[in-house]
């Protein structure tokens, strides 16, 4: 028995010294994923993971030439940027730094255009300069997309390293735009769709940590009128130039309403609404959403007493009315668009702290759906009234739709979630369960052209077709490595996904 004992001790201390040189020189880490289960991983540091993007980069220019300036900021920037300067001046005050051998030169394809050149300052309909689309539905209007698959699996148009977080991207102009952790610093980067070449790039000290759901920036930027609106985890929120990546303000949410940050970061993506910029820092005492102009970044109004969750603010139009949709860690709320005073609420409260992360999807003129994980479910509520007042009634409630954190989407009358980790299909009307099957992990979907688009927890890509009848797979294959939580994007039939570490593009536009 003793010499059993002796030899147990070795072999455990045996494995303990591997694991030991495979923590410190391999990075084999725990990482959870979206059922809170542990995995053994090989993951790079963030200063690994920052040299290797880097250094891509650096090849990239190479290869391709010049490419534009890069705009990159101090950790603490001057005072000419803060919140309520002038758009003039705090562009000024951070005028982008010149890099040997970067600069813009005649016919360069994916350069910025001259400041002089004319720029869009709307979306086309097949832009996606939302979260989830113009709509924040997830719901992809831009046409017909490809929908045969070979069984391969699709050949991306390029693929790279990217920073942690888990943004997705906005899409205009032919560029994406989405914000990274790269080692100790929040970036916000603008690529070209088309070759994923890197335009710029503006970065801040910051780096949010949290050890269930990982570190990194979680809100998608924003875009609007050639300004990137871009939110970092820790409360920073930046109005970039889409062409350059220049300041035009800057601010601090939580510190402008006094507000401690949430357990798993600043989450809900910056809304423009007219010329605000509406956010949830979730500060007490009317500061829970706050408004600043989108062209100068002076505060216009404070609304509400809630706790901020995780879902993004929505602009929509409820019996008649245009208003901001809110879901708080308590309750749905409806805000006027140009004060932010109170039109209806509905409570809603959310499990664990007020984990209230899926958007709610507008169902018609006068109803909604919201729903939460963790054994929550979902409902859909009426409301009535206009102008006059409000009331709310939930249509129906059960527990056949439970969203943690991936979005469902409505097609038809019908609506298609990750029930936790299963797909599933529920009649918007009735709440009826039509199927369920298909196991994809805590990962994220969209709606093209009658077709799901699945981009799985562990970073398949998969395309169902969006019935009622039954749970009917097309096509699967892998295209990103390791956790996959961010949501992809959809422009002009390119389709953008991208997780903690790999960022892709694929081309789904039908040929002619």
């Amino acid at each position: 028995m003793k010499r059993f004992l002796k030899l147990l001790a070795g072999m455990v201390g045996a494995g303990a010294l591997v694991a030991g040189v495979l923590y410190v020189f391999f990075g084999l880490r725990a990482e959870l994923d979206g059922s809170g289960w542990a995995h053994l991983v090989f993951k790079m540091s963030p200063e690994e993971q920052a040299a290797l993007i880097e250094e891509h980069r650096a090849n990239q220019r190479a290869r391709d030439g010049a490419t534009p300036l890069e705009a990159l900021s101090t950790a603490s920037p001057p005072a000419a940027a803060s919140a309520g300067t002038s758009a003039a001046s705090a562009e000024a005050s951070t005028l982008a730094t010149a890099i040997p051998g970067n600069a813009v030169t005649p016919g360069d394809a994916a350069a910025s255009p001259a400041p002089d050149a004319p720029r869009p300052t709307a979306a086309s309909p097949a832009s996606w300069p939302d979260f989830r689309g113009p709509r924040r539905d997830g719901v992809y209007r831009g046409g017909p997309v490809r929908i045969v698959w070979p069984s391969e699996g699709l050949t991306p148009l390029w693929k790279q390293p990217i920073g942690g977080g888990y943004a997705s991207f906005v899409v205009a102009s032919d560029r994406a735009f989405t914000i990274e952790q790269r080692a100790h610093k929040e970036v916000v980067a603008a690529y070209d769709v088309g070759s994923g070449r890197e335009l710029w790039t503006n970065a801040w000290d910051g780096m949010f940590q949290e050890t269930m759901g990982g570190d990194g920036p979680r809100a998608t930027p924003t875009w609007a009128n050639s300004v990137v609106y871009a939110l970092g985890a820790l409360g920073e929120l930046r109005a970039l130039d889409d062409a350059t990546g220049r300041v035009r303000w800057r601010t601090n949410i939580l510190q402008d309403a006094g507000a401690t940050n949430l357990q798993w970061g600043m989450s809900a993506a910056p809304l423009v609404v007219d010329d605000a910029v509406v956010v949830l820092p979730g500060g007490r005492g009317g500061q829970s959403v706050l408004a600043y102009s989108r062209t100068t970044g002076e505060k216009l109004w404070g609304a509400l007493p809630d706790q901020a969750a995780y879902a993004s603010p929505m602009l929509v139009t409820l019996g008649g009315v245009r208003q901001i949709l809110v879901l708080t860690a308590d309750r749905l709320v409806g805000l006027s668009v140009d004060g932010g005073a109170v039109l209806w609420s509905h409570p809603w409260v959310g499990p664990n702290n007020g984990i209230n992360a899926a958007q709610p999807i507008l169902i018609g003129d006068d109803r909604f759906y919201l729903s939460s994980g963790y054994g929550m479910g979902a409902a859909v509520v009426e409301v009535s009234g206009g102008a006059s007042g409000f009331t709310t009634r939930e249509v129906w409630r059960n527990t056949r739709m439970k969203n943690r954190f991936a979005s469902a989407v409505l097609h038809n009358g019908v609506i298609y979630g990750l029930d936790e980790s299963i797909l599933a299909a529920i009649d918007a009307t009735t709440g009826e369960q039509k199927w369920k099957g298909g196991r994809y992990g805590y990962g994220q979907l969209l709606l093209a052209d009658g077709h799901l688009i699945v981009l799985t927890e562990d970073g398949d890509l998969a395309l169902v077709r969006a019935t009622p009848e039954r749970h009917e797979e097309l096509a699967r294959f892998p295209v990103l490595n390791g956790k996959t939580w961010n949501p992809p994007a959809l422009a002009h039939g390119v389709l953008l996904v991208r997780n903690l570490a790999e960022m892709a593009a694929f081309d789904l536009r039908v040929k002619p």
